[in-house]
């Protein structure tokens, strides 16, 4: 008997959700001729359709990326259908409006109407907890890419050695992170192979006899990480660091190392980048 309780409560709330979806009102984007408007999905886009061509839906074909970009032209509204690589279905409504007062558009998963598979009933609470690990990672995952896009500094903060050049173009604030946008250019005529790069706190012990404290610094989060970097190529990434901040007579260590070569770079960030983040 207990056994047919739980069955058929199942069932009624399947049931419910399916009804659910079925009268689930969709939300609305706007797009215009003269700017890009950027969708982050929770997972990378497999497909993007458009129901109307005065609307355009890009995104890589080649290279599963999470995000894609709107465009429309004047002309009546239309829809929009995105299929994420796990199979969960977005649908929206999509009109033009010459003036945009949101251009970034961060999509939960929670707004699927659907999926393409369906969920077997022994696998819910697998999925459910996938989902709440996840939420976090998804979550940096949209911000770098947000922040890789972002045209932004907080200051020079660079450092050469032999064609190799390391940049950290920016660090950001959001929450309870530090986002450290970082760039690597190698300007030399020999790929260059990543073997590590670590970032420290470094401390200037007073006294007469004076020392450096190091302490290395575990990063929450890498996106975008390379291993390699070709001859005459430059690649762009984040590290998403727990916050911090610094007294004056401490300062961050970038420390790029090079597997198999010499090629290696420390470079200094002082406190005021990081006590005044963007």
């Amino acid at each position: 008997m207990k056994k047919h309780i739980i069955i058929s409560a199942i069932i009624i709330t399947a049931l419910a959700k399916a009804n659910a979806q079925a009268t689930h009102v969709l939300d609305t984007i706007y797009a215009n001729d003269t700017k890009n408007v950027a969708l982050f999905f929770p997972e990378p886009i497999r497909q993007g359709i458009t129901g109307s061509d005065n609307f355009v839906f890009t995104y890589n074909r080649e290279k599963e990326q999470y995000f894609g970009l709107l465009q429309a032209k004047p002309g009546k509204e239309s829809n929009l259908l995105v299929v994420n690589r796990n199979g969960a279905i977005f649908s929206y409504i999509v009109r033009y409006k010459k003036q945009l007062s949101k251009l970034n558009y961060f999509i939960p998963l929670s707004n699927s109407i659907g999926n393409e598979k369906p969920i077997e009933i022994d696998s819910i609470q697998v999925v459910t907890s996938e989902k709440n690990i996840d939420n976090r990672t998804y979550y940096y995952q949209k911000f770098c890419s947000y922040l890789l896009n972002r045209n932004q500094r907080i200051g020079r903060i660079k450092k050469r050695t032999q064609g190799i050049v390391l940049n950290v173009k920016n660090v950001v604030f959001d929450k309870e992170e530090l986002y450290f946008v970082i760039q690597i250019e190698n300007n030399s005529t020999m790929d260059y192979d990543l073997n590590f790069l670590n970032l420290s706190i470094e401390t200037r012990q007073k006294g007469k006899k004076k020392s450096l404290q190091s302490l290395y610094q575990e990063p929450i989060y890498k996106h975008h990480l390379p291993s390699k970097i070709a001859e005459g190529k430059m690649v762009r990434f984040v590290y998403v660091m727990p916050k911090f901040s610094l007294s004056n007579d401490r300062r961050a260590i970038l420390e790029l190392n090079e597997n198999d070569g010499e090629r290696n770079i420390k470079l200094n960030i002082s406190h005021r980048y990081i006590n005044n983040p963007n």
